[in-house]
Protein backbone atom coordinates (compact mmCIF):
# COMPACT_ATOMS: atom_id res chain seq x y z
CA UNK A 1 0.00 0.00 0.00
CA UNK A 2 1.21 3.82 -0.63
CA UNK A 3 0.12 6.49 1.51
CA UNK A 4 -0.83 9.51 -0.61
CA UNK A 5 -1.56 11.75 2.16
CA UNK A 6 -3.11 11.40 5.69
CA UNK A 7 -5.66 13.50 7.59
CA UNK A 8 -6.36 13.62 11.79
CA UNK A 9 -9.82 12.75 12.44
CA UNK A 10 -10.72 14.48 15.45
CA UNK A 11 -13.79 13.75 17.25
CA UNK A 12 -16.09 16.55 17.94
CA UNK A 13 -20.02 16.66 19.78
CA UNK A 14 -20.74 18.90 17.10
CA UNK A 15 -18.79 20.60 13.97
CA UNK A 16 -20.64 23.43 13.63
CA UNK A 17 -19.82 24.72 17.38
CA UNK A 18 -16.33 23.47 17.05
CA UNK A 19 -15.60 25.14 13.40
CA UNK A 20 -14.81 28.36 14.64
CA UNK A 21 -12.25 27.72 16.53
CA UNK A 22 -10.54 25.66 13.81
CA UNK A 23 -11.31 28.58 11.09
CA UNK A 24 -11.05 31.24 13.43
CA UNK A 25 -8.00 30.71 15.87
CA UNK A 26 -6.03 28.66 13.89
CA UNK A 27 -6.90 29.64 10.63
CA UNK A 28 -8.04 26.63 8.47
CA UNK A 29 -10.62 28.83 6.45
CA UNK A 30 -11.09 26.98 3.72
CA UNK A 31 -14.05 24.91 4.12
CA UNK A 32 -13.29 21.40 1.33
CA UNK A 33 -16.85 20.11 2.22
CA UNK A 34 -19.26 19.55 5.27
CA UNK A 35 -21.15 16.45 4.95
CA UNK A 36 -22.83 17.49 8.77
CA UNK A 37 -21.45 14.47 10.52
CA UNK A 38 -17.65 15.53 8.76
CA UNK A 39 -16.15 18.17 8.04
CA UNK A 40 -12.62 18.94 6.60
CA UNK A 41 -11.42 22.38 7.05
CA UNK A 42 -7.14 23.77 5.59
CA UNK A 43 -5.34 26.86 5.44
CA UNK A 44 -5.43 29.03 2.32
CA UNK A 45 -2.57 27.56 1.25
CA UNK A 46 -3.51 23.75 1.57
CA UNK A 47 -0.73 22.66 3.86
CA UNK A 48 -2.51 22.20 7.01
CA UNK A 49 -6.00 20.30 7.17
CA UNK A 50 -8.18 18.45 9.59
CA UNK A 51 -11.18 16.73 9.33
CA UNK A 52 -13.98 17.14 12.66
CA UNK A 53 -15.77 14.26 12.82
CA UNK A 54 -19.11 13.37 14.78
CA UNK A 55 -19.74 9.75 14.02
CA UNK A 56 -18.93 8.22 10.74
CA UNK A 57 -22.04 7.80 8.77
CA UNK A 58 -21.77 3.97 7.77
CA UNK A 59 -18.98 2.63 9.94
CA UNK A 60 -18.99 1.00 13.44
CA UNK A 61 -16.81 2.53 14.88
CA UNK A 62 -14.71 6.17 14.24
CA UNK A 63 -11.24 6.30 12.59
CA UNK A 64 -8.66 8.57 13.85
CA UNK A 65 -6.92 9.32 11.10
CA UNK A 66 -7.77 9.04 7.06
CA UNK A 67 -4.76 7.95 4.77
CA UNK A 68 -5.55 8.43 1.15
CA UNK A 69 -4.39 6.14 -1.73
CA UNK A 70 -4.75 5.68 -5.36
CA UNK A 71 -5.84 1.78 -4.79
CA UNK A 72 -7.58 1.48 -2.46
CA UNK A 73 -8.77 -2.26 -3.27
CA UNK A 74 -5.28 -3.35 -3.27
CA UNK A 75 -4.31 -1.48 -0.45
CA UNK A 76 -7.91 -3.29 0.74
CA UNK A 77 -6.43 -7.00 -0.60
CA UNK A 78 -3.13 -6.36 1.36
CA UNK A 79 -4.74 -5.73 4.59
CA UNK A 80 -6.67 -9.42 4.31
CA UNK A 81 -3.49 -10.81 3.33
CA UNK A 82 -1.17 -9.43 6.46
CA UNK A 83 -4.66 -10.58 8.69
CA UNK A 84 -5.41 -6.94 9.81
CA UNK A 85 -9.14 -7.00 10.89
CA UNK A 86 -11.50 -4.94 8.94
CA UNK A 87 -13.72 -2.32 10.92
CA UNK A 88 -15.93 -1.30 8.06
CA UNK A 89 -15.59 -3.77 4.67
CA UNK A 90 -14.41 -1.95 1.29
CA UNK A 91 -17.49 0.10 -0.34
CA UNK A 92 -18.07 2.64 -2.46
CA UNK A 93 -19.85 5.39 0.27
CA UNK A 94 -22.96 7.32 -1.13
CA UNK A 95 -20.94 10.42 -0.90
CA UNK A 96 -18.65 9.27 -3.35
CA UNK A 97 -15.68 7.81 -1.68
CA UNK A 98 -14.12 4.31 -2.20
CA UNK A 99 -12.89 3.00 1.47
CA UNK A 100 -12.56 0.77 4.28
CA UNK A 101 -11.87 0.58 7.67
CA UNK A 102 -8.93 -1.41 9.04
CA UNK A 103 -7.97 -1.72 13.16
CA UNK A 104 -4.11 -1.28 13.40
CA UNK A 105 -2.40 -3.58 15.88
CA UNK A 106 -2.16 -1.18 18.56
CA UNK A 107 -5.99 -0.90 17.88
CA UNK A 108 -5.92 2.60 16.23
CA UNK A 109 -8.75 2.23 13.37
CA UNK A 110 -7.98 3.89 10.06
CA UNK A 111 -9.91 4.82 7.49
CA UNK A 112 -8.08 4.07 3.84
CA UNK A 113 -9.54 5.84 1.48
CA UNK A 114 -9.26 6.56 -2.72
CA UNK A 115 -10.75 10.03 -2.90
CA UNK A 116 -10.72 10.27 -6.88
CA UNK A 117 -13.18 11.93 -8.60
Amino acid sequence: MRANRILTNLHVADVEAAKGFYTGFLGLSTEEFDLGWVARFSSPDGRAKVQLVTRDASSPEDSVISVMTDDVEAAFAEAQELGYEIVHPLTTEPWGVHRFLLRAPDGTVVNVVDHSD
